[in-house]
This record gives structure tokens, C-alpha cells and sequence, in this order.
């Protein structure tokens, strides 16, 4: 797997363009905060369901990786992390282009 896209997760969590954490993620999406919604592939079903039916509800893209939860936490840092919003146009556009 290209781990180029998790580079740019790291780069983007170091410049505050990110947001972790199921309860703030779904605010973001709420609030239109979010440009990208990234779901590990191992994150359990209401987790994934909850997370997936706000992005269609707000209209908002999201990308269920092909890495787990650990690469996915990683990347930023941070352990336990099961989803990462990316907040900024750039990055999110940068990584569709990348996992697309």
C-alpha cells in the first residue's frame, strides 16, 4: 500500500487541519467544518454507520481506508483513533487524489 497518503495525514494533523474523535467529528460535519471524513477499515459497525450516515446526510465525502485503526493512528501520532476529519480544501483534495 502507498503509504504517501498516510505522510500527508501526519503533515495535516501538524498543521491543526484535522480533527479526531467520534463526538468532535460529527460536530464538524454538523457545522460543515469538514472537507473529508477518513474511516479506518476496522472500525465497528455502529462507529461506521453513524459516521457514514452524517456524511451522506451533510453531503460530505468520506473514504474508508484500506489500513486498520493502529496505521491509521500512526500516522497522527495518537493512538485508538478510528476516524480522522480533515478540515482544509488542500489536504482533503490532495488525499482523494491519492486514495482515489
Amino acid at each position: 500500500m502507498n503509504n504517501q497518503y498516510l505522510n500527508l495525514i501526519g503533515l495535516a494533523f501538524r498543521a491543526g487541519k484535522c480533527s479526531t474523535g467520534e463526538e468532535t467529528i460529527v460536530k464538524d460535519i454538523q457545522k460543515r467544518r469538514a472537507r473529508l471524513i477518513l474511516i479506518a477499515n476496522d472500525t465497528g459497525p455502529q462507529t461506521m454507520k453513524k459516521l457514514t450516515d452524517k456524511c451522506q446526510s451533510y453531503n460530505i465525502p468520506y473514504i474508508i481506508v484500506a489500513d486498520n485503526r493502529d496505521t491509521l493512528s500512526n500516522a497522527i501520532g495518537k493512538s485508538h483513533r478510528v476516524a480522522i476529519a480533515i478540515l482544509d480544501d488542500g489536504f482533503a483534495n490532495k488525499l482523494k487524489s491519492l486514495l482515489g
